[in-house]
């Protein structure tokens, strides 16, 4: 995969690209990866990239011009991908629009600044919007950097073993399960028995259901469209018959007719 960004302050993308997964990726050339500055694209002796918007208002806007002229330059180094703008307007990043995007060949990802960018640019030079989030950043590094790392790692051969993405949080519409590492025991709390026992099978289990529970307790949204697997169908089944026990016994107890008195 070829990458390019356009920016106003390349260093910042390039300082993220000599860390981690990205790094090892670029090193195995399984990514590519160029930071244009947008300032070498501009005409005069300060090289300007901003100006006033039309109509008035505060803050500035990027020029069309050095965009243009820096866009039409990525894409003919790197033709025939999307080029896609950062912006609080696009349409959501997510890991599934991260998938997809693992499988382009290539991508520009354009950084704005200021109020925004000149919408002539937008109709003519830009494929897609991305944001990633309901909120506002000074400019689009930090969100190129997101979009960047998410999809990367995503690529076969990044992160080393064979199904590590795979099993990620929201790669399965589900979060991921606890994890526990040395020492066994911390702050008086030990590591679950079942990761101990070298019982492949039950260790299986035990993290199926630790993923049902966290997406339970934390994104119950992602279950109410979900279709369940057999085991995943076998644990809530069980989960509903140990509920039903407990509330029986509260029955037993006397819950029923203090809620039938009301």
């Amino acid at each position: 995969m070829k990458i390019i960004t356009i920016s106003i302050f390349p260093e910042m993308l390039e300082q993220m690209w000599a860390y981690g997964i990205v790094h090892r990726s670029i090193a195995s050339q399984l990514v590519s990866a160029i930071s244009v500055n947008l300032r070498d694209f501009a005409d005069g002796k300060h090289k300007i990239t901003d100006d006033r918007p039309y109509g008035g208002g505060c803050g500035m806007v990027m020029k069309p011009e050095p965009l243009a002229s820096a866009i039409r330059w990525a894409k003919t180094e790197n033709p025939n991908v999307p080029c896609i703008l950062m912006s609080p307007q696009g349409r959501p990043f997510n890991q599934k629009l991260a998938q997809k995007m693992a499988l382009y060949p290539g991508m520009i990802l354009v950084c704005g600044r200021y109020e925004g960018v000149d919408e002539r640019i937008c109709r003519n030079y830009i494929d897609d919007e991305i944001s990633i989030g309901d909120y506002i950043l000074t400019g689009g590094e930090l969100a190129a950097m997101v979009v960047m790392e998410a999809v990367i790692r995503l690529i076969p051969g990044a992160l080393g073993g064979e199904d590590s993405a795979e099993k990620d949080s929201f790669e399965n519409q589900l979060l991921e399960h606890e994890h526990f590492t040395r020492p066994r025991c911390f702050e008086g709390e030990s590591v679950p028995d079942v990761l101990l026992s070298g019982n492949h099978s039950q260790i299986k289990e035990w993290r199926q259901e630790s993923t049902l529970i966290r997406t339970f307790l934390k994104r119950r949204d992602m279950l109410e469209k979900r279709i369940f697997s057999p085991a995943e169908y076998t644990i809530l089944k069980n989960w509903r018959q140990e509920i039903d026990a407990i509330i029986e016994t509260q029955s037993v107890s006397g819950a029923d007719s203090l809620s039938g008195s009301k």
